[in-house]
């Protein structure tokens, strides 16, 4: 197993998740020095208890890291809170309930790396990998959902779409300090006995290689982006969907 981030010391929030955990996985193998942290407690899993949508909580984050390691090399924004009416239809979405899924997911993604940041123009290197969507870059089709009267949040697809131009920008503004800006957009992930299966046909009927993605395949493209096998990319919106946008 290649030891591409040996030694790195790499945050990374919403470990706790299908894609945390696998991340974290990913990560260790590669030799990084992982900060795993969640709103949820977990110790068996070494994941740290940091709720990164309150500012004083990612303050203490910063602080934690750098007593322990004394450097960020690198950052997985991957955490995705959001408000117990998530899955409202459109026309029914309280203004209140727009305005706090924005704060706890972008705002909080701006906070993160504006600390982060900081250290890493410090450094005079580092790398972030913020998530975004295919539906921060393409329109919904809802037709995958109609069987089950399922929908897309609305401020999912605004959300992941600043996330991604958002990520443009820190690019833009750091790349002189020697460190590296990136999104990874992916696809349907299979979630095991929590997705209804016509949401699984449908998906997997659109998709060119006719199926969902595994968590281990958005994992080992967040480590490549993090690592100095892609030194030369910044900017960029790596697209990893089973090839959903590609038609």
């Amino acid at each position: 197993m290649s030891k591409r981030l040996k030694d790195k010391v790499i945050i990374l929030t919403g470990a706790k998740g299908l894609l945390g955990k696998e991340t974290q996985v990913s990560l260790k193998k590669s030799g990084a020095k992982v900060v795993a942290v969640d709103i949820f407690e977990d110790e068996m899993n070494n994941i740290l208890t940091f709720d990164v949508t309150k500012e004083k909580e990612i303050d203490k984050l910063i602080s934690f890291t750098m007593n322990e390691y004394g450097r960020i090399d690198g950052l997985v924004n991957l955490a995705y809170p959001r408000t117990e009416d998530w899955g409202e239809r459109f026309e029914n979405i309280k203004l209140s309930s727009w305005r706090e899924n924005i704060d706890m997911q972008l705002n909080m993604v701006f906070y993160v790396c504006q600390k982060v940041l900081e250290i890493m123009k410090t450094q005079q290197s580092g790398s972030i990998v913020n998530i975004g969507s295919i539906y921060g870059v393409v329109g919904n089709d809802f037709s995958i959902y109609e069987d089950y009267d399922g929908t897309s949040p609305a401020a999912y697809s605004a959300i992941k779409g600043g996330i991604i131009n958002f990520t443009r920008y820190l690019a833009s503004y750091y790349g002189k300090f020697n460190i590296r800006v990136n999104s990874l957009s992916p696809g349907g992930i299979l979630y095991e006995n929590q997705q209804h299966p016509s949401f699984i046909e449908k998906y997997s009927k659109k998709s060119l290689l006719g199926r969902l993605g595994r968590p281990e395949e958005i994992a080992w493209p967040t480590v490549f982006l993090l690592s100095e096998e892609a030194s030369f990319i910044t900017g960029h919106n790596l697209m990893v969907d089973g090839g959903w946008t590609a038609i």
